[in-house]
C-alpha cells in the first residue's frame, strides 16, 4: 500500500511541476508550436470538468469533492486487495493520480492548467493529470475484460465438492 501512495505523490508532484512550468512561463508566451499545426503546448485555463464540459457552471468545488470520494474508494479499494491483479491496481493509482492533480488545481487557482494541444486532430487541450487518468481508465477496462474473475461465494464451492464427493461415492458402491 506504501508503494501505491508514494507511486500518487509522485505523479502528483509531476503533474505540478509541469503545470507550475505552463503557470509561470508558457502562460506569458500563450503558445509555443512543438510542430507547426501539429502538436503545441498551450496555455489553457480549464475551468469545467473534461474537455470544458461545464465550464459554463461554477462547478470545482463539485469536482473536488468527487476526486476526494474516488480516492477514498480506491484507497479502500487497494487496502481491501478487490483488484486482482497489478494491472488493476495501477489502473487505480494513476486514475488517483490523475484525480487529486486536478482537484488541486481546482482548489488552488479555481481552475485547471492544460497545455497539451493536438491541432492536427483538434483534439481538446489536456495536461498530465488528464493522461494519467485516460490511461488508468483504459487499463480499468482491460483489467476488467481480461483479469478479472468472480469469486464464487465459498457456499457454492462447499456445496459443489460435497456434491462430487456424492457422485463419487455413488458411483463406487
Amino acid at each position: 500500500m506504501l508503494l501505491y501512495i508514494i507511486a500518487v505523490l509522485l505523479m502528483i508532484a509531476l503533474d505540478q511541476a509541469v503545470k507550475l512550468w505552463a503557470l509561470t512561463s508558457l502562460q506569458a508566451q500563450h503558445t509555443i508550436p512543438l510542430i507547426e499545426n501539429v502538436f503545441h503546448l498551450t496555455y489553457v485555463e480549464n475551468r469545467g470538468a473534461a474537455f470544458s464540459l461545464f465550464a459554463q457552471f461554477d462547478s470545482r468545488w463539485i469536482f473536488v469533492a468527487l476526486a476526494c470520494v474516488i480516492t477514498v474508494v480506491i484507497l479502500i479499494a487497494l487496502q481491501k486487495n478487490y483488484m486482482q491483479t497489478v494491472l488493476g491496481r495501477w489502473s487505480l493509482v494513476l486514475i488517483a493520480a490523475g484525480a487529486l492533480g486536478n482537484a488541486i488545481d481546482r482548489v488552488v487557482h479555481g481552475f485547471v492548467v492544460d497545455l497539451f494541444d493536438f491541432r492536427l486532430i483538434h483534439f481538446p487541450v489536456f495536461n498530465v493529470a488528464d493522461i494519467f487518468i485516460c490511461i488508468g481508465g483504459a487499463l480499468f477496462v482491460i483489467y476488467f475484460m481480461f483479469q478479472h474473475k468472480d469469486k464464487q461465494p465459498e457456499n457454492e464451492n462447499n456445496n459443489e465438492e460435497q456434491g462430487s464427493e456424492t457422485d463419487e461415492l455413488e458411483r463406487k458402491q
